[in-house]
């Protein structure tokens, strides 16, 4: 339980880090934007969203500082998002087709055993992208591209045929946020 709270308390600086530099994010061209911080993650409305999304489900896990550290991060996105309804979605859509190009290159690799040092907990995270943004543009105002889901479902097909179900992959403390029937590729691994 103590890693998965202190992993959720490091999602926080980087909610935060990522929220700060929004707003230039989303004027600028870049997809995956370079957050200058020694031990970032690059910053994507994608990896922004999946953090949001663990973090509120999870806020009773953090301390009162770390919730209000949270909250603020949540603000400043909110706020970086006025106006700019078209180009959240062209970027995030960019990022929909890029993630899962990169989880449809992760799964043929398996398949051709060419990943065999490619740790699923870490190279599922943009299958937990894609969720968190097709979430996000389901949502008014924004359109989620009617294709998307369909491409969804396939590279879901795809992962199906190498599954092998087991227990919950990511920390136990995070759980809760994903239900296994919503998010059954984090109950086990591809074989």
């Amino acid at each position: 339980m103590n890693d998965g709270v202190q992993k959720l308390e490091q999602d926080v600086a980087i909610l935060a880090a990522m929220a700060a530099q929004m707003d230039d994010y989303l004027k600028s061209d870049i997809l995956f934007w370079k957050m200058g911080q020694s031990g970032m993650p690059m910053l994507t409305l994608g990896g922004y969203l999946m953090r949001q999304y663990r973090l509120l489900t999870l806020s009773d896990l953090l301390s009162e500082q770390k919730q209000a550290d949270m909250e603020t991060a949540v603000i400043q996105f909110n706020a970086a998002l006025v106006e700019k309804i078209v180009r959240f979605e062209a970027k995030a859509t960019h990022e929909i087709e890029a993630r899962i190009r990169q989880f449809e290159a992760y799964l043929r690799d398996l398949r051709n055993k060419q990943a065999p040092g490619m740790n699923y907990e870490t190279a599922v995270e943009p299958r937990a992208m894609l969720a968190a943004l097709i979430a996000k543009l389901s949502m008014a105002p924004y359109h989620l591209d009617r294709h998307i889901p369909g491409r969804i479902e396939t590279l879901d097909r795809n992962l199906r045929q190498l599954w092998l179900p087991d227990d919950f992959i990511w920390p136990i403390a995070w759980q809760p946020a994903y239900p296994p029937d919503e998010f059954w590729w984090l109950y086990g691994k591809p074989g």
